[in-house]
């Protein structure tokens, strides 16, 4: 998906830019605050994940998938190899010397995923070993269900759920494998089509906001025993809230798309539309005081909400792509994404063994069926969502920086 002139903007702009991340990092307190929070957070993955065990990104999963975009954003802004190597160090144990994936199982949209890396690092190397694997991925999408409309079910075993996270899992894989591998035509036309399905399904009304999921059929028996989807509204088949990483999952695949799809295609002025009325929505809802969005989007001044760092992250992401690829004007979304980015670092802080440490984020949120059990959802520190987002909204906030800083 990124090629090595991914994220262009004008000389102006880019001053702009730099400008801004010299006014946030002044608001900063000196005493925890490195150099780049993208390269202490990213060095502080790599500590974490040194050894031949799975530490803490897990084995064949989303949040590896997740995690390892941002090192190739910030391996493209700095030029530094560490950054590709443990990509490729990440993904290879994986993949046999004939390019067949090895211990990977899917029935999830979560598990394509870690696909989009596959097909970083067959861009990079051209090795056929990843085009190999990544087509063995993109078969996949031919047999997952769907529902009538064609919408992806989340996973195998829940029939007619649509969740907003799988819409990110993906079409994240499906548009790079179309720009860089093949069958293009489908894989920009599902991508759309996801996108948009869910939308029609998720929005809620004229706010530019999407509910986490969506239940085609709520209280049918398409399972043995008879099963009822507990978070769905019997009549609409809406989960109840507006969660703000599920959303940060849309806001994400959405400007990423919107990256890659040619400028001609059928369906890119609806998409175009959706990203714009998100970022109006996003805008409204930013929590003036820290900078960041509430755990339930749009409920701010309702008991127990508070503000998550994952959500805000990829939200802050989201809005300065936007920026960059000209969907968004600058003079108006410029200081959206700067206020995200000083809430989102102040969030982090550097622990005693000099390693980042990233608070105010759940771990692994599915649907949920109340606003109660959104907002009372138990946090932890460095959940993964978090460090990963953390790690986008940071490399692209300060990439004017890091590019500048470039060695020849």
């Amino acid at each position: 998906m990124m090629s090595p002139t991914a994220f262009p903007l004008a000389r102006g702009r880019q001053l702009l830019a730099s400008l801004a991340l010299v006014a946030i990092v002044a608001h900063l307190p000196a005493a925890d605050t490195p150099k780049s929070w993208a390269v202490a957070t990213a060095d502080t993955i790599m500590q974490r994940n040194a050894g031949t065990g799975r530490g803490t990104l897990g084995g064949w999963t989303y949040w590896k998938g997740y995690a390892l975009y941002g090192f190739e954003m910030l391996w493209r802004s700095t030029g530094d190899p560490r950054y590709r190597d443990f990509m490729q160090r990440q993904v290879d144990p994986f993949i046999d010397e004939q390019g067949n994936l090895k211990g990977v199982h899917f029935g999830w949209l979560d598990n394509t995923m870690l696909g989009n890396i596959v097909v970083a690092l067959y861009e990079q190397t051209h090795d056929e070993r990843y085009r190999t694997a990544a087509t063995q991925i993109r078969r996949y999408f031919d047999r997952h269900p769907r529902n009538s409309d064609g919408g992806f079910w989340h996973a195998d075993q829940l029939p007619g759920e649509m969740w907003i996270d799988g819409v990110f899992m993906g079409q994240m894989f499906l548009i790079r494998y179309g720009q860089s591998i093949g069958d293009r035509e489908y894989c920009y036309a599902e991508a759309a089509r996801q996108i948009t399905t869910f939308a029609r399904h998720a929005r809620k009304g004229d706010t530019g906001l999407f509910y986490h999921a969506w239940a085609e059929n709520p209280e049918t028996a398409t399972v043995w025993p008879r099963r009822t989807v507990k978070w769905a509204d019997p009549k609409t088949g809406l989960s109840p809230e507006v969660w703000s990483e599920g959303l940060g999952w849309y806001a994400l695949v959405v400007a990423e798309t919107l990256a890659t799809l040619p400028a001609d295609h059928p369906q890119r002025a609806e998409i175009v539309a959706i990203f714009r009325d998100l970022a109006a929505g996003l805008k409204r809802t930013q929590d003036p005081k820290s900078g960041c969005w509430f755990q339930v989007v749009d409920k701010g001044d309702q008991p127990g909400n508070w503000t998550d760092n994952s959500g805000s992250a990829m939200f802050t992401y989201a809005i300065r792509r936007g920026i960059d690829l000209n969907l968004l004007d600058e003079k108006e979304y410029g200081p959206v994404a700067a206020r995200g980015y000083r809430g989102v670092v102040a969030n982090a802080k550097i622990n005693a063994d000099g390693l980042v440490d990233i608070y105010s984020a759940c771990d692994g949120v599915c649907v949920q069926a109340s606003y109660a059990d959104y907002v009372n959802y138990r946090q932890k520190v460095n959940a993964k969502e978090a460090v990963a987002g953390f790690l986008w909204a940071t490399a692209i906030a300060e990439r004017p920086a890091l590019e500048a800083a470039r060695k020849p």
